[in-house]
């Protein structure tokens, strides 16, 4: 006799919507494995707090009415769960094969296409080129003794926002671009797992061509955390848009120099928040510190660019806060973030990760995991800032998102 079925739900983003002057709620899936979204009305979508692979399809039921104080029918729980098998949003057999399909298929090209070329910028050369000289009207081109050093703070909020601040940081940093023979981008992997390192072999392809890779590099690094780790949530590199804008600006400046480019190596870092949750701290982390120690060893005595493709506060109604950011609120922000920005300049690991921990990173830092690992591996260093802006987050412009550009020593 099978054992019961148990529905659990896979990690999702869960989006408010407005759907016939109700909201609802939209479940989004990072991965993508369905061309169906589902919209749950609010009332139903609480039952997907006991899709936790611990209860039947009857226990869901009789815990959603008792949660709800009223009476569900059943039929509509049933019919529920059947649409979250058919669109793989349920840990199951048939997407386990629908992921491993699409892994394979992913693993099968020769480069990892651009996702937002033709949605978030141009996918043709010579229109990508004209946008990013509009970005970077009225900003000085580096002469040959502009800055040459280890790390590149850049934002990876569309262009559309934040552009101009991309420009600046670029700009400055072109120089150190065109004299590194290896870049590492470090990305925000929005749908990882907390903790997560998350390589591919596959080079990015921009506008401009194919980046190559250092494949060396990469089963160096990931035999120093595991291959299965390594490699698990690979599929998030399909879609991710963090190392994406800036391996294009990257690519620009490449191809503006008339030079081919370094090898790129992007590795995208999982959140922290299990951290601040069970008061452990990444400084003792043993798969940080093999990675780390890979990383060192792999790249001693090469010219190295690091980049950390980053956002910094994501606040305001849009993110969940009750408040809008008035003057006086975005004016303590600007405050708030200067002095994390100063620590990121002085290469303090310590001091970053401690001023976020301290406020249980209250302004949802978006480059909280990736700007740490950062600096733990340019240890000691130092820098600027070249730019710090406010991108609006919402038509009100009640909400925002803070970024900038620095470059670390």
């Amino acid at each position: 006799m099978s054992e019961p079925i148990k529905p659990h739900l896979r990690p999702l983003d869960f989006q408010p919507v407005y759907h016939q002057n109700e909201q609802m709620w939209l479940l989004r899936d990072p991965w993508q494995l369905s061309e169906r979204q589902l919209i749950f009305p609010q009332a139903l979508a609480q039952m997907l707090l006991f899709c936790d692979g611990t209860r039947t399809v009857e226990e869901i039921h009789q815990a959603l009415c008792e949660h709800l104080s009223d009476e569900v029918p059943l039929e509509a729980v049933v019919k529920a769960i059947a649409q979250l098998d058919q669109t793989f949003l349920l840990q199951s057999e048939r997407f386990e094969r629908k992921k491993q399909h699409l892994i394979d298929e992913y693993r099968s090209q020769s480069y990892r296409p651009p996702a937002l070329a033709g949605v978030n910028y141009p996918e043709a050369p010579d229109e990508l080129d004209a946008l990013f000289r509009q970005y970077s009207n009225g900003i000085e081109t580096p002469g040959s003794s502009a800055w040459r050093g280890r790390g590149l703070v850049s934002p990876h909020i569309d262009y559309q926002r934040g552009g101009p601040v991309y420009a600046q940081v670029w700009r400055r940093g072109a120089r150190a671009v065109l004299d590194a023979d290896l870049v590492l981008i470090f990305g925000t992997d929005h749908n990882g797992r907390p903790g997560s390192i998350t390589l591919t072999h596959l080079p990015y392809a921009t506008p401009y061509g194919v980046l190559p890779a250092d494949t060396a590099l990469v089963d160096r690094l990931a035999e120093a955390i595991g291959p299965e780790a390594a490699f698990r949530e690979e599929l998030n590199h399909r879609n991710e848009h963090s190392v994406e804008l800036s391996a294009v600006w990257l690519h620009h400046l490449y191809h503006e120099a008339g030079v081919q480019p370094a090898p790129m190596v992007p590795v995208l870092v999982g959140s922290f928040h299990h951290f601040l949750e069970n008061g452990a701290h990444p400084s003792g982390d043993a798969t940080y510190s093999r990675f780390l120690a890979a990383l060192r060893e792999g790249t001693q005595a090469r010219r190295i660019l690091v980049v950390g493709s980053v956002d910094l506060a994501h606040v305001g109604p849009a993110f969940g806060d009750t408040f809008a950011m008035d003057k006086g609120r975005r004016e303590t922000l600007r405050l708030q973030d200067a002095k994390l920005m100063a620590t990121i300049i002085e290469g303090n690991a310590a001091a970053f990760y401690q001023q976020i921990e301290s406020v249980r990173d209250r302004n949802r830092i978006c480059g909280f995991a990736p700007l740490y690992l950062m600096l733990e591996y340019l240890q000691p260093t130092g820098g600027i800032k070249v730019v710090y802006e406010h991108c609006p987050a919402d038509v009100a412009n009640t909400s925002l998102v803070s970024v900038c550009g620095l470059l670390l020593n």
